[in-house]
């Protein structure tokens, strides 16, 4: 099995549980019936990896059931650290040039939105995609 899909793939995951089953149960029926579980475990991993995701978030440790929340927070404080101060300036340099015109020109804001807009529109973009599912009832 080849690095990358140790890193994509469940089937380490899917193993260790199908070892589980397999100390489990003794029966060839029982047998049969956990191979049915592994066979759908394998075609979903998708849900594994959410009930793991579970498990992780339930951990007393921070370093493991905190690193999620942590990279959030590590990235709305660099987006809040380089829009802030990126507008502010913009908006001291505009009033600057507006002041020595001697307010008759106004110049354009010198402050380009442009990459704050494309990253609000995708949010705003998955906030509507989740509203449409909410509205089909396909969440809980």
């Amino acid at each position: 099995m080849s690095w990358l899909s140790k890193l994509f793939g469940a089937s380490d995951t899917v193993k260790a549980a199908g070892e589980a089953f397999d100390e489990l149960f003794t029966s060839d029926e029982e047998r049969s019936q956990a191979a049915a579980v592994l066979e759908k475990l394998r075609q979903r991993p998708a849900i594994m990896q959410a009930e793991i995701n579970k498990t992780e978030a339930t951990h007393r440790s921070v370093f493991v059931a905190g690193w999620r929340p942590g990279i959030g927070w590590v990235c709305a404080l660099s987006l809040g650290m380089f829009y802030i101060p990126q507008f502010a300036l913009a908006a001291v340099v505009w009033v600057l040039a507006v002041a020595e015109s001697g307010w008759k020109v106004i110049p354009a804001y010198p402050g380009s939105a442009d990459s704050l807009m494309e990253l609000v529109l995708a949010l705003l973009g998955m906030a509507t995609i989740r509203t449409v599912e909410k509205a089909k009832g396909l969440t809980r």
